[in-house]
This record gives structure tokens, sequence and C-alpha cells, in this order.
């Protein structure tokens, strides 16, 4: 079992999540591809105070990468992501003081 430190590994500073995050109160996370809903759900409630509504994840598998001149091949590794809704009202602060 994951501990709740390794769960989270970095948020999603994209213009889609900002615009999500806005509109529906929806945070985009990368995530341990271990980890399951209860725990992500956990560890953002732990580290970011927050009530959170409803955790929807997604694994996006690696891709396949030519390398040299001969068509070697290497695969990169396979990614989770995580959006995370909290209640209204409620707000995530990635980068607070700034």
């Amino acid at each position: 079992m994951l501990g709740l430190e390794n769960v989270l590994i970095k948020p999603l500073m994209t213009e889609k999540s900002s615009r999500e995050a806005e509109a529906t109160n929806r945070y985009g996370f990368q995530v341990n591809l271990k980890a399951n809903k209860n725990q992500i759900k956990h560890a953002v409630e732990k580290f970011f105070d927050v009530k959170v509504l409803n955790v929807r994840t997604s694994v996006l598998p690696g891709k396949q990468k030519r390398s040299g001149a001969k068509g070697g091949s290497k695969k990169s590794s396979s990614s989770k992501k995580a959006w995370v809704q909290v209640q209204d009202g409620q707000k995530i602060e990635f980068f607070k003081g700034i």
C-alpha cells in the first residue's frame, strides 16, 4: 500500500487545467500508477485541506520512440492523471504568496 506522501507526484499546470479549475472547481494531478481513487482523495484532502467530491483517473500508456539511424526504439513510461473536484467555495492554491 502506498503512503499518502507517495500518491501525488505533481499538479498539472496547463491552460486546460486552469480553465477547468475556474469553470468546474476541478484540479488535475499526475499521480502514482498504483494509486487508486480513495488514496488520491485522502491525499488531496490531507495536503490541501479541502473536501473532495469526485475523482476521475486516466492512465496514459507509454509511447514508442525512434532512436538512432538504424531504427532502434525506446518506450517512454506510462503515467496516470487524476482530475479532482472539490466542494464549491473551496480552492486549491498551488502557489501561495505569489
